[in-house]
């Protein structure tokens, strides 16, 4: 399907109700499109699209992708997963059953209508990495049997199935490794460390650190990776992915809390806890591809996503 504008073209975006599928379907509504957000609320939050409700090219529809989807549309964003720890390793099972049996459903939706399709995939297919930066042609260092594993191998699953119907079904596909990602419309309590550091900020609390704090992470503003996201879809078809879509300047945690508790005026003091198992030492994006594909490279500082994300819990937390 030729697909180069999102004006007057019906969008399907799974996990719409979520953090960053709530963002994008803003960009898409904005871009003049006619969005269907189809989200189960086991993460997302039907908070995060009221403001979407009565836009006329707007449509909230409750559905877990691991059933199937009957829908007409021109084109699908398939970011349908729990993504942090403590949400996917509540239902390990489920979560699995959300990245393989959701690809699958919405893969085969996306045949059918011979529409193409986003999948969001992430950093953690490539484990705890062995190179740095990251490239996408770094195979990855995942432990198939651990805690995590639900998550990493559900999503290295669901590059597989893209691939497959790419080369078999001569599908659409666009396939994103997105690393770390935060800013407004996080959940306070869904353990990432920009939302943890800044809640336990706000409300005096000591701030976990895990591990010495010297673990590496890069940090990317919601803003910054929606436009990317927008960018792949109308990308030519021969622009498959994997790419990777992120911020690569890489900061400490230790130093991430330091700048938390500066921004936000808190005398919070920092408490080390022991490493959780598997998690990953350092994490990096090389964007070598997203540069020369999209035309495209992160824009917002820390300090000033940061700003805006501390604002937005203030808001949320009523700690203004």
């Amino acid at each position: 399907m030729p697909f180069e504008s999102y004006k007057n073209s019906r969008i399907l975006v799974t996990g719409g109700a979520g953090f960053i599928g709530s963002h994008l379907c803003e960009r898409l509504l904005e871009a003049g499109a006619e969005v269907v957000s189809a989200d189960n609320y086991f993460t997302g939050s039907r908070r995060n699209i009221a403001h979407l409700i009565a836009n006329p090219l707007f449509e909230a529809v409750r559905h877990d992708v691991t059933f199937p989807l009957y829908i007409e549309v021109d084109a699908i964003f398939n970011l349908a997963c729990p993504a942090s720890p403590i949400h996917y390793q509540r239902d390990p099972v489920q979560t699995t059953k959300t990245s393989v049996h959701g690809a699958i459903n919405m893969l085969g939706l996306a045949k059918r209508l011979k529409a193409r399709i986003f999948q969001a995939s992430t950093s953690e297919v490539y484990g705890d990495p062995l190179i740095h930066p990251q490239t996408e042609d770094y195979w990855g260092n995942v432990n198939p049997i651990g805690i995590r594993s639900c998550y990493d191998e559900g999503k290295r699953c669901a590059e597989t199935l893209f691939f497959d119907y790419w080369r078999q079904h001569g599908l659409p596909i666009k396939v994103a490794r997105i690393f770390n990602t935060y800013g407004p419309r996080m959940q306070p309590n869904d353990g990432r460390v920009v939302s943890s550091f800044i809640v336990q900020a706000l409300k005096g609390e000591p701030i976990t650190v895990f591990g010495d704090g010297g673990q590496t992470r890069s940090f990317c503003y919601v803003d910054d990776l929606v436009e990317a996201i927008t960018r792949l879809m109308v990308t030519p078809e021969d622009v498959t992915g994997p790419i990777n879509l992120g911020n690569n300047s890489e900061f400490t945690i230790r130093e991430l809390a330091e700048k938390v508790i500066k921004l936000t005026g808190s005398r919070s003091k920092l408490v080390f806890k022991p490493l959780p198992q598997d998690d990953p030492r350092q994490r990096q994006p090389d964007l070598a591809k997203a540069k020369a594909a999209l035309n495209w490279e992160p824009k917002v500082a820390l300090e000033d996503g940061l700003k805006e994300t501390i604002a937005y819990f203030k808001r949320s937390l009523e700690l203004t």
